[in-house]
């Protein structure tokens, strides 16, 4: 994951992306590990329960709902990234935030493909119960 302390995109932020993405591409392992990390960092256990369906939760931030929804385009269909979505990002976010937030996305789009692939599975690391 990518996680410096000079990162425009706070550390909370960067986790819950990981663990959105993670959740789309199905990887087990990457979900356990970030969701931990999400817990260590303070989250509550009801929004990390709740992250797949945060577009029907009122404890996600405007600045965290677009986030995900980005997360979700460049995972899912890059050609939804619209200028709806653009001027979004470009409220909430400045441009060095919005290149980083794209680079966490694509790499964890990589670790998370790869992980499933493989069929990695989870190791324990996080005792949140896991939708399937």
């Amino acid at each position: 994951m990518i996680d410096r302390r000079s990162s425009p995109i706070g550390p909370v932020l960067r986790s819950l992306v990981s663990v959105r993405v993670s959740q789309l591409n199905g990887c087990r392992f990457c979900i356990d590990i970030n969701s931990a990390t999400l817990l260590k960092r303070g989250v509550p256990s009801d929004k990390i329960a709740v992250l797949d369906s945060w577009q029907k939760s009122g404890l996600f931030t405007e600045q965290e709902r677009v986030a995900l929804e980005y997360a979700e385009a460049v995972t899912l269909r890059s050609g939804a990234i619209d200028e709806r979505l653009m001027e979004q990002l470009t409220k909430c976010f400045d441009d060095d935030a919005i290149v980083e937030l794209t680079a966490l996305i694509a790499f964890q789009n990589l670790s998370s493909k790869f992980n499933s692939a493989l069929g990695v599975p989870p190791q324990g690391f996080c005792r949140l119960p896991q939708h399937e």
